[in-house]
Formats: structure tokens, sequence, C-alpha cells
């Protein structure tokens, strides 16, 4: 497999699962403390992704051989998975248009 995919999926798998789980907490911290939700919850989730990261040993930087600063690693794939599904959306859509601009590009040149 891929050493970038096997690198991206646990972590798009755990983010997912932090966003259903923040889901889950959303109405439950709406009634108790509606004024702060917004930033609890995402220290929550931040706090959590960090957690995770650590305990599955998940790194994103490691594929592209960014070992020499372990904990911005660290940092980095538990934002990722505390923005949850958003940046592999934004992800595959920007690699969706490269495509399309690259083969507009090709066929420019063939034609």
């Amino acid at each position: 497999m891929n050493p970038l995919a096997e690198a991206l999926a646990p972590v798009f798998i755990a983010g997912f699962a932090l966003q259903q789980l923040i889901e889950l907490l959303d109405p439950i911290l709406e009634r108790i403390i509606h004024g702060q939700k917004a930033w609890i919850l995402s220290a929550f989730a931040f706090v959590v992704s960090l957690v995770i990261t650590l305990v599955l040993g998940l790194r994103v930087l490691r594929p592209f051989g960014v070992v020499r600063a372990p904990w911005l690693d660290v940092l980095i794939t538990g934002l990722l998975i505390t923005g949850g599904t958003k940046w592999l959306n934004d992800l595959l859509k920007i690699i969706s248009y490269k495509k399309v601009e690259l083969r507009a590009r090709a066929s420019g040149v063939e034609g």
C-alpha cells in the first residue's frame, strides 16, 4: 500500500470518529454551557486528537521524510484529526481541480 495512504487513512478514520463524538456531545453541552460551547468543544477535540495521535502512533509527516521534529508531526496530526473530515474533502477537491487543469493543458498542447 502507498505510504501516504497508510499514514492518512487512520487519521481520516480518527477524525471522522471524533467528529461523530462531538456531534453527540453538542446538544448536551448546548444545554449546560451554551455560551462557551464552541471553544470548549474545540479544546476537547484537540486534546482527544493529541491523545489518539500519541496512543496510536499516528504520524502524517513521516511518509514525507520529516523525522527531525516528532513533536511537530504529533501536533499537525492532532490538528488534522481535530479538523474531522473537512481537510480531506478540501484536499480531494484540490487534487480534482489539478487533474482537470492538467487534462485541459494536455488537450491544449495536443490540439
